[in-house]
């Protein structure tokens, strides 16, 4: 598209603010209001949770900040662990008929429908994909194993392999009693055809994008995405803000944290560590 032609962008994520406001989803809404400052037409797909509502009822909203964003929301209070839904992907469907856009980006397709994607595919959209996190290639998204009995909880992951998956993550579903040998045959058979759903999404993509370059070579070596068809690209922070800031002096030194407190952030460890300094500092967590 000629340079200073606008389009129409198709903003797919699995939650946006106010109502979610952990990192892809914060970084989505900046995206889309620096698309929208830059004359471009943007809509965002994603979803609510209401548990009074119908499952898969819709509803339109526009962005608090940017108004002139629409927000097309499924509700997924009931069904947002299943990875893939026909009545989103039905609902999907209709919102690219109406928006016709010339591109599509995508942030996170959990809480949505992976299979979304084939919708865009086959009315030949092209795709973007930015890569916030390993759920395409790791089940539970983190490379954390949620192994029950453990001595140390959370142990990190290095590579995915369908039965590794159903003992070390899924084991939470299985009875431990005369079924655990069924139950795990079953949960790897899940696990395995999890992922074979998964490089098929993979190969309809046109372009990711992968923020870090650990994230990218570990796509890279745990799927079969080719080289020239991720790139690294860096998030990128607006530091306008920060311009005419005052630093207010503090005794020691002085650790920040921002983030959410969650296990696979490595909060734990963090505190951990610090605990261990010696002499005067101070540890700053917000999220």
């Amino acid at each position: 598209m000629p340079k200073g032609e606008t389009m129409k962008i198709l903003k797919v994520i699995h939650g946006y603010p106010m109502r979610y406001n952990a990192g892809s989803e914060i970084c989505s809404q900046m995206m889309v209001h620096r698309l929208v400052n830059a004359g471009h037409e943007v809509e965002v797909f994603s979803r609510y949770e209401n548990p009074f509502e119908p499952d898969f009822a819709t509803r339109t909203e526009h962005d608090d900040l940017c108004p002139e964003v629409r927000l097309s929301l499924v509700n997924m209070t009931r069904s947002k662990d299943r990875y893939q839904h026909q009545q989103v992907d039905k609902i999907f469907g209709d919102v690219l008929e109406r928006f016709q856009p010339d591109i599509t980006h995508i942030g996170h397709l959990n809480h949505l429908s992976t299979s979304l994607i084939f919708e865009i595919k086959k009315r030949h959209i092209p795709i973007v994909f930015t890569l916030h996190d390993y759920w395409l290639i790791c089940p539970r998204g983190q490379f954390m194993q949620f192994n029950i009995g453990e001595p140390e909880p959370w142990q990190v992951c290095e590579g995915q392999e369908d039965h590794k998956c159903a003992e070390k993550c899924y084991s939470r579903y299985i009875s431990g009693g005369t079924d655990s040998p069924k139950d795990l045959m079953y949960w790897t058979s899940w696990v395995s055809q999890r992922m074979r759903h998964s490089r098929e999404v993979m190969e309809a993509v046109d372009l990711f994008i992968a923020p870090a370059r650990y994230l990218r070579d570990r796509f890279l070596s745990g799927s079969e995405i080719p080289r020239k068809k991720i790139h690294h690209l860096d998030y990128g922070f607006d530091l306008e803000r920060l311009k005419n800031r005052q630093r207010s002096p503090e005794p020691g030194l002085v650790f920040g944290y921002i983030g959410r407190h969650v296990p696979a952030k490595g909060i734990h460890l963090l505190i951990k560590a610090f605990g261990k300094t010696t002499g005067e500092a101070h540890l700053k967590i917000w999220g």
